[in-house]
């Protein structure tokens, strides 16, 4: 990757949801402008806080689609991402918003 950009695989998305109510979600229900969440797995070199093995959240549509191998891949710059969840907790709780 070059520059600020990073590679991201989608992370699957659970079929049925429930509501707070304990209504039932199908999977193919359409839900207005939803963030997806993504595992990292390439960052370019101005990269600054996100790391390979990272999860980011961001906006599925506002990115680019590559695929490699057969596998579906988003390319998308530092600053598309919302918020990080990792591993690594010497900041606090590993989930930064």
């Amino acid at each position: 990757m070059l520059h600020d950009r990073i590679l991201v695989r989608l992370t699957p998305e659970e079929g049925e949801r429930r509501s707070s109510g304990g209504i039932v979600i199908p999977a193919t229900a359409q839900v207005a402008k939803r963030l997806a969440w993504a595992d990292v797995l390439g960052v370019g070199t101005n990269v600054r806080t996100v790391k390979v093995g990272d999860r980011v959240l961001f906006n599925p549509e506002d990115q680019f689609e590559v695929e490699v191998h057969g596998q579906a891949y988003l390319v998308m710059r530092e600053r598309d991402v919302h918020a990080m969840a990792t591993e690594r907790t010497e900041h606090g709780t590993g989930l930064y918003l």
